[in-house]
């Protein structure tokens, strides 16, 4: 196992995950977030989920694919089982593990034995699993800026994630280190997830395209079906798309600078 790599991979994740309780510090101060204000972070989210998928993940996945010992064909078939699995897995979670949105409501198998606030807890991870992963592996790809440019860019979004988060759970009347804590517990969810990724990688020869893939697809599908949907529920959609372009824009700058560099 390449150590160096490993701890690289479990540092990026780690400084991501970080992020979601650095973000969340604000709830001491204030309780609430306006709907349109929670559209836009969660919309920024998105656009940065979505552009570390393509740029962090899907495309050197397809560059390792193209190399690939028994053929371009065979590699390009590997990427693509490992998106459907990767979106397949968290399809799966999302639909037995019980959890409730804030806004969606509680969706999965019953559980009428788990508090509200565990609840919440579980559909949090559901987020945040999939993006310690895709930092994690992201590492292990033939170019490190590609881990860089996908920790920076996650942590980022963590910051006004952390604060929807706990401001959310402060409005419900939890008390505020409460909603403080949790936003940073499940954001350490993600060195969790990242080690897990990029010790695998790094481990198993011939992993990292279905690696790089299903992280990607996993990623893809939780902005697809759980943040874009809460951003239209309440009638701010038109603020939430823009602070999507901003988060994709955000992480085509990010990219270009450090692959410059």
């Amino acid at each position: 196992m390449d150590w160096p790599l490993v701890l690289t991979g479990l540092a990026g994740s780690t400084a991501a995950g970080v992020a979601t309780g650095v973000g969340a510090l604000p709830v001491f101060f204030i309780r609430t977030l306006s709907p349109r204000l929670q559209g836009a972070f969660l919309g920024f989210a998105a656009g940065v989920m979505l552009t570390a998928a393509f740029q962090s993940l899907i495309s050197p996945a397809l560059d390792l694919a193209g190399a690939h010992t028994a053929g371009p064909v065979v590699g390009h078939l590997e990427v693509v089982l490992g998106l459907a699995l990767g979106a397949f897995a968290v399809q799966l979670a999302n639909r037995y593990a019980p959890h409730e949105h804030f806004v969606i409501g509680i969706e999965g198998v019953p559980a009428e034995s788990l508090q509200r606030i565990w609840l919440i807890v579980i559909a949090i991870a559901l987020h945040n699993v999939p993006e310690g992963l895709a930092v994690g592996v992201s590492f292990g790809g033939p170019d490190i800026s590609n881990g860089t440019s996908a920790a920076l860019g996650i942590g980022l979004q963590n910051l006004p994630e952390g604060l929807a988060v706990a401001a959310a759970l402060a409005s419900i009347n939890y008390p505020r280190w409460v909603a403080f804590s949790v936003a940073l517990l499940t954001g350490l969810l993600e060195p969790v997830s990242g080690f897990v990724g990029i010790a695998l990688v790094s481990w198993i020869e011939g992993l990292l395209p279905w690696a790089l893939a299903f992280a990607a697809g996993a990623m893809v599908w939780v902005v697809s079906a759980e943040i874009i949907p809460e951003t239209h529920t309440k009638g701010h959609q038109g603020t939430a798309t823009s602070a999507l372009m901003g988060g994709l824009i955000l992480m085509v700058v990010i990219d270009a600078v450090l692959g410059g560099s």
